[in-house]
């Protein structure tokens, strides 16, 4: 063989740098998985709820593109950063840098608003601070700091030949020292004249200290210094004269040191104009324009008040005008009701007329002005913040800390209005506008605002930068239906799918090329209208010449995909293999026999019920007008499926989650740790419901041993039948021997884990398997009890789908088991951790407790947020049916979703709108299904008639 055939034999076999290849994952149920993804295509995964999905992309190929990166790094740098371990793959070929937006749960943090999340925050603050221009709130002037060539340039811009002088005031020094000891040391200094304003002769410095004066003697700090001012130099403008220029530098300069940053310029027989290179106008000084300035989550810019909350512990608005339809004569202020608090209505009432108060027009049309001197009163009478402020005096009496305790509550700030700066912070402006004036605008007026900006040249120098950035991030957010929201809007109250797209907008404004960018449902929380604008922004990334690779359901984006990547068959242990990939092109028919292609097609479809049921007894919210909602009347019927719809920023939640649901907990659960929002009364048999349930997607248990079959109570019946056997028996061992949550069956060495947990620093952390247990979770002993020839340990072990057959003979585990099955759970093992869970398939174990309850006279209200999240449609045919279920026991479901394939299902569909934001609020329909195909104006209607045209 000649060597050119040897080298070519050694040589390694050249990846295609045209895809991604990998080989053998094994990650949780996937079974040696080996597929190929195009690069530079929108790829969309999709498959049955534990398919494998998430466990082939998060878990394998997010993880290895993270793995590899951090493994880059210096062991001192990792030690900072997640530890990642390498996920059982054969190898990944071909991995391009991976960024992934998964779903996460909204954040906590009181601090964390829209603004923060997408870093326009920080664009905001630079803008500020580099092309800001502070304003004096005393004259409304420019607050200048001057340098001593603006000084200089003032005197260049008079005539030629000009006389000016230059004067300072007579200096501070020390506090103790006379103002005869201050001259004199000027003196010594070589300045020797000076004038006093009142004359404003100029004289000797040292006349008037032989003269002695009585002024002489003193303390500086006892005088008016502006009142005396020394001569510091003169000059004669000299315009092409270089060394006449230096000079006058050079003595403006010493001027401001010698004045503690104070200068006069005199033009003789002229005007006199005052410099200083202070930050200071009408006697105020004011703060360098920093960033810091501008950051309410540094102690230096945070309003002083509320510590950068925008909200304090203060007399809430809300409680003290609950029902802001009245007038002030009518009642409107609670507190000036009874004996003690009429006397201050009265004296309000009886000076009306003197200010042209408009005593009978209702609260909430009252302008800001109005408002604020009903609050703060004036020399006439007292206002409302006066009679708190004479209870507060008199807080020694108990019945009057019970009336401050009643209107208290989270109010806005009084001092920085909710804005969260301190005051000197909102004195900046650009383009005529403070930055809290920015922070309260929608983001689509925002975008609008920064497009059409006036600027100067010298300004727009600056922002250039800052405005394309700004520009970029508020245009994205506007494509994927974020318009609505508002800067200063707290990341806590974002839906996950709003806090989902707001993560990739960041991401987008990198326009990074050649990358991998993975989502995870991106389309959560999204109305068929707005996910159009979602794949538009999805294919502006594939163009860039990226990989999109999306987890999805979404019927839209699936069909707007390039390259499909099908797991399934099934779910769970019946899951886990690769049931195609390819082009979607070919996906319909040489998929065909497979869940998502036939659902596509039309060969598995979620039928329509032939009988929609006829609501009879209503519950009706009037006049809500929480956020954007506009006073609408809604009707929720009783005993059926109600489906509130409508596009993102419609105001569903306000109208479902702020107004109903806290209400309800209070009149039918008792419950008053809600505040609901602003509404006139909600009327209806409220009577004919027992309890109220929010079922949302937050997780069932934070404890690494919590899992599903503890939470639906099937798990006691478990341990009982073990207690039960024949050993255990013998052995004494009751119920709480087989619970890995308290001491006497479980392993002690791990606390009934089955892993000990070795910290590894820079390194991934080591789970270990417990060398005591091997895992099992119990002792030895225990697991020598079994029940059909399975331990405990087995049990937990046996998905949910198993444990049904193998408990066919115990009817009372078998009938805690199905509601897991009947919702879409089959595939998940009994003992699974519930931090492995998903948002979607949390929701669902909770829709099971309550399918698992025993038939009862209780009638629930239970509210669903958006349950076909994480869902295929094969799996929301099955969530369907659980619905149906506890609506046939008599309970009343109310569900806020999107999904076509569930409103279509629905008994009284409620859909808000027209638009997202300000745009929205308003009832465009309520009724059954067949009424919204008639209403132009909604685009839920619109998107129903295409899906059944298709």
């Amino acid at each position: 063989m000649s060597k050119q055939n040897v080298s070519s034999a050694k040589r390694p076999q050249l990846v295609d740098t045209h895809e991604i290849e990998i080989k053998g994952a094994r990650s949780n149920n996937l079974k040696n998985v080996s597929v190929r993804i195009p690069k530079d295509n929108l790829v969309v995964v999709t498959g049955l709820s534990g398919s494998g999905k998430s466990s082939l992309i998060m878990d394998t190929l997010y993880a290895e593109g993270q793995r590899r990166y951090v493994e880059s790094l210096s062991s001192y740098a990792r030690q900072f950063l997640n530890r990642m371990k390498k996920p059982e793959v054969d190898y990944i070929r071909g991995l391009c840098p991976a960024i992934a937006i998964e779903q996460r749960t909204t954040r906590s943090n009181a601090r964390s608003t829209v603004g923060s999340l997408t870093e326009l925050n920080d664009y905001l603050r630079l803008l500020y601070a580099r092309a800001g221009t502070m304003y004096s709130p005393v004259s409304g002037e420019k607050v200048r700091k001057h340098n001593v060539s603006d000084v200089v340039d003032y005197i260049q811009s008079q005539e030629e030949g000009a006389k000016i002088q230059l004067w300072i005031y007579l200096p501070k020094g020390s506090e103790d020292r006379k103002t005869g000891e201050e001259l004199d040391l000027l003196l010594q200094k070589g300045y020797s004249r000076f004038r006093k304003s009142d004359s404003g002769d100029t004289l000797y410095i040292q006349d008037e200290l032989d003269e002695g004066s009585a002024w002489l003697t003193q303390k500086i700090s006892t005088i008016d210094r502006k009142a005396y001012q020394i001569l510091i130099d003169r000059f004669v403008v000299k315009h092409e004269d270089e060394e006449n220029t230096k000079r006058m530098a050079d003595s403006i300069h010493t001027a401001f040191l010698e004045g503690e940053g104070d200068c006069l310029i005199e033009v003789i027989d002229g005007s006199t104009k005052a410099f200083n290179n202070r930050f200071e106008l009408d006697g105020i000084e004011f703060p360098e324009l920093t960033p810091q300035l501008f950051n309410y989550n540094n102690p230096y810019g945070a309003c002083k008040r509320c510590e950068g909350y925008g909200r304090v512990l203060g007399i809430d608005e809300k409680k003290v005008i609950p029902n802001e339809e009245k007038s002030v004569y009518d009642g409107a202020i609670l507190c000036w009701t009874g004996e003690k608090g009429q006397k201050w209505l009265n004296d309000f009432l009886s000076y009306a007329h003197e200010i042209d108060f408009p005593v009978h027009r209702p609260y909430e049309e009252l302008t800001d002005q109005q408002k604020e001197l009903l609050w703060n009163g004036n020399r006439y009478f007292r206002g409302i913040h006066q009679y708190f402020e004479k209870l507060e005096k008199k807080a020694y009496k108990i019945q009057n800390r019970v009336l401050l305790a009643r209107y208290r509550g989270r109010t806005k700030c009084p001092d920085c209005k909710g804005s969260r700066l301190r005051k000197e912070a909102l004195y900046v402006k650009v383009g005529g506008h403070s930055v809290d004036q920015l922070v309260f605008l929608p983001i689509d007026e925002l975008h609008e605002y920064f497009k059409n900006i006036q600027l100067n040249e010298e300004e727009y120098a600056i922002a250039k930068r800052l405005l394309v950035e700004l520009n970029t991030r508020l245009e994205t957010m506007v494509k994927i239906g974020l318009g609505y929201l508002t800067l200063e809007r707290l990341a806590s109250t974002l839906s996950g799918g709003e806090t989902q797209r707001i993560h990739l907008t960041r991401t987008l404004s990198s326009n990074l090329t050649h990358s991998m960018y993975i989502l995870d449902e991106p389309s959560i929380g999204l109305h068929p209208k707005d996910t159009d604008q979602l794949v538009d922004v999805l294919f502006e990334l594939r163009d860039l010449g990226n990989t999109v690779v999306v987890v999805e359901h979404e019927e839209e984006v699936i069909r707007k995909a390039d390259f499909i990547i099908e797991m399934g068959p099934d779910a769970g242990i019946h899951g886990g293999e690769l049931v195609y990939a390819g082009y979607y092109k070919d996906f319909l028919k040489e998929g065909e026999g497979h869940y998502t292609a036939d659902y596509l097609t039309g060969k598995r479809f979620i039928p329509v019920p032939q009988n929609y049921r006829k609501p009879k007894q209503f519950i009706e919210v009037r006049a809500a007008k929480a956020n954007n909602l506009k006073g609408i009347d809604v009707r929720f019927p009783l005993g059926a499926m109600t489906l509130v719809t409508g596009v993102s920023g419609s105001g569903k939640s306000t109208l479902v989650h702020d107004i109903l649901y806290p209400v309800l907990l209070q009149t039918v659960n008792d419950d008053y740790g809600r505040r609901p929002g602003a509404y006139k009364e909600i009327t209806g048999p409220l009577k004919d419901i027992d309890q109220v349930e929010f079922i949302d997607q937050n997780p069932i248990g934070r404890s690494s041993r919590s899992n599903p079959v503890t939470y639906i109570k099937a798990y006691d019946a478990i341990r009982n039948l073990m207690a039960s056997q024949q050993l255990s028996k013998i052995r004494g061992y009751k119920a709480r021997h087989f619970s890995f949550n308290v001491d006497g069956g479980r392993c002690e060495e791990c606390s009934g884990d089955g892993y000990q947990t070795v910290e590894m620093q820079f390194l991934a952390d080591v789970k270990l398997t417990c060398e005591v247990c091997k895992g099992r979770r119990f002792k030895d002993e225990v697991l020598e009890v079994e029940y059909k020839g399975k331990n405990i340990y087995d049990v937990l072990e046996l998905s949910v789908d198993e444990a049904i057959e193998f408990f066919e003979e115990e009817q009372d585990i078998v009938g805690k088991l199905q509601p897991l099955q009947d919702v879409g759970l089959g595939y998940i093992k009994l003992g699974q951790s519930s931090n492995t869970l998903s948002g979607g398939e949390a929701q669902r174990v909770k829709l099971a407790f309550y399918l698992s309850k025993e038939n009862t006279s209780d009638r629930y209200l239970f509210i669903f947020d958006e349950p076909t999240t994480g869902l295929h449609f094969h799996d929301i045919h099955k969530l369907l049916h659980a619905i149906d279920a506890l609506i046939e026991r008599g309970h009343t479901v109310i569900i806020v979703e999107h999904n076509m394939e569930v409103i279509q299902c629905a008994d009284w569909i409620i859909d808000l709108g027209p638009e997202g934001g300000k745009h929205g609020g308003q009832l465009v329909y309520e009724g059954d299904l067949e009424g919204i195909l008639k209403v132009e104006a909604s685009h839920t209607g619109r998107f129903l008639k295409q899906k059944w045209v298709r």
